[in-house]
């Protein structure tokens, strides 16, 4: 009797699993069919919508064009989010105008299909080209025009258009204008000014985000706005708050600022056994408060070989100067002896050769090369840290040992100094709050060749241990972290379009502090029903 009901109960449990396998395949095929009709019914209205002069079929790549592959990589900056488990888009579109963005997201609206916006591919997380759900790239490619205006000292450049791009056409109309962004040339503007954007000439000028004057954005009605149609709130919001969250940005409006016909650099290094550690720490005292016209930043890396034990750490001061090498280096004497700087170390040039020697060109190169978009990827893992109280020089020295593990191979970590105009300008003038009382920005970066999920676990691991090592001596309450160099590690969103406030506040806080609630505020006036998101979108109120 008990035989026959454990037979009975292995029969029933049978015929629940294989109904449970059957409905399961029926769903998952229903999603696959409800997928593939979203998609196709996406691009019926993408056609019927676009003007007869601007026929859609010349800006879209689907999976079945055999240039998909190219669209979808040529911009994709860490190969993390490149493999063949990385969810890709339904439709790439390439927008020519305005009006084919306008109806992207009209379309897209209509048939709940989810749109990414790239523009030059930098996302540390790869939020501009990968999403979880069936989603659409609004890749700004094509849209990349840049006008300068010497006469008034300012310029409109596209979101589409890169860093190297915009600093070749400044100096083609002038040695002596520049613009505080960042020394990355393949980085794309519209990303790095909805996030801050930063760079050499910050603690003098501050922020590309403190730079703009008028910005021209496509909200989630489809409407165009510029900054007195859209209003100071939204207009505050993009310029540090991550304009991702809250429509797509086509231009902006910069400032351009004055700088000498001539500027001097150097870059002095230091191993350990010539005191970088004591030289670092007081680094700390000196860079943030020494003249607003310099700029020291610091790069740790590590050099020889783990695996013949010839490993070992140097810090590599790397500073512009605006002005000559005979009011430096007396400067230098005074305020930062220890580096021991000597005229031989220095080379004066112009700003925009200046650009070249930092993002690693040799003295001489061609300016041309600011216009090649093309970048050599590897896979990447990076965090940031804001630093409010001098680290310890015993903290600095247990750095060190992380620099010989197997893993940090391809590390750096670059420790930028603020102070001058930075604390000048008001936590809230921007969504960015890194402001007055903060000594500088770390960046942790750690690169890797290797494929394969077990890589990218031993290396993520290696950087979230030094992550860990380095939170007594980092700002906290909240641990402050920088927009524009995007870590999931410190929170993220549901899936979908709901999440709770009290789940984005975990990340929100750690990028914009109280600003986040006003960030908030703007999301739900502009897009209450969260159209624009991802992993670390400012979420609406109402949801």
């Amino acid at each position: 009797m008990k035989l026959s009901s454990s037979f009975n109960s292995q029969a029933q449990t049978k015929m629940k699993l294989s109904n449970y396998l059957f409905v399961f395949a029926l769903l998952f095929s229903f999603l696959l069919v409800t997928s593939a009709h979203t998609h196709e019914d996406f691009l019926q209205c993408l056609t019927l919508h676009s003007e007869k002069d601007k026929p859609i079929s010349n800006i879209i790549y689907t999976p079945s064009n055999s240039s998909y592959s190219s669209a979808l990589n040529s911009y994709v900056r860490n190969t993390r989010f490149s493999t063949p488990s990385t969810p890709k888009p339904r439709v790439i579109v390439t927008p020519l105008g305005v009006s084919q963005i306008q109806e992207t997201l009209y379309c897209a609206q209509k048939h709940r299909i989810q749109v990414r916006v790239r523009s030059g591919g930098h996302d540390y997380e790869g939020l501009s080209f990968v999403s979880p759900e069936p989603f659409v790239i609004l890749d700004m490619i094509n849209l990349r025009n840049i006008s300068i205006d010497v006469e008034n000292n300012t310029a409109w450049v596209q979101s589409g258009a890169t860093l190297g791009e915009l600093y070749y056409w400044i100096a083609n109309k002038s040695r002596t204008l520049g613009f505080p962004a960042g020394v990355c040339q393949t980085i794309g503007v519209g990303g790095h000014f909805s996030g801050g954007g930063y760079g050499t000439l910050l603690r003098k000028y501050g922020l590309a985000a403190d730079n703009v004057l008028d910005a021209h954005l496509i909200d989630v009605k489809g409407r165009f706005l510029n900054r007195k149609s859209m209003g100071e709130d939204l207009f505050w919001a993009i310029r540090g708050g991550g304009g991702a969250s809250f429509g797509v940005i086509v231009s902006w409006k910069i400032k351009l600022v004055p700088v000498p016909a001539n500027v001097t650099v150097f870059t002095v290094r230091k191993g350990l056994e010539q005191n970088a550690t004591k030289i670092l720490h007081r680094w700390q005292y000196v860079a943030p408060n020494i003249d607003r016209d310099l700029f020291i930043r610091v790069i740790l890396t590590g050099s020889g070989s783990v695996q013949y034990g010839n490993r070992s750490v140097h810090a590599s001061f790397n500073s512009i100067y605006l002005g000559g090498k005979d009011k430096l280096l007396p400067l230098m004497q005074k305020s930062f002896p220890e580096l021991g700087l000597v005229s031989e170390d220095c080379t004066e040039m112009s700003w925009i050769q200046s650009i070249l020697y930092f993002t690693g060109f040799q003295n001489g190169q061609s300016l041309e090369v600011l216009l090649n978009r093309s970048l050599t990827v590897n896979s990447y893992k990076a965090k940031s840290d804001y630093v409010r109280q001098p680290i310890p020089e015993d903290a600095l020295e247990g750095i060190w040992p992380s620099f010989f593990e197997e893993e940090a191979q391809s590390s750096v970590i670059i420790l930028n100094p603020y102070g001058g105009r930075m604390s000048e300008i008001s936590e809230s003038a921007t969504p960015f709050p890194h402001r007055a009382g903060v000594i500088g920005k770390i960046q942790y970066l750690v690169y890797w060749s290797e494929e394969g999920t077990a890589a990218t676990k031993k290396h993520v691991r290696w950087m979230r241990r030094l992550y860990t090592y380095m939170a007594p001596y980092v700002s906290n309450s909240p641990r402050e972290a920088y927009i524009n160099y995007r870590d999931l590690d410190i929170g993220k969103n549901n899936k979908g379009r709901r999440t709770s406030l009290r789940q984005a506040s975990i990340w929100g806080t750690k990028y914009f502090k109280n600003n986040f609630k006003r960030l908030v505020f703007v999301k739900t006036v502009f897009d209450p029903t969260n159209f624009f998101r991802n992993e670390q979108s400012i979420p609406p109120l109402s949801f």
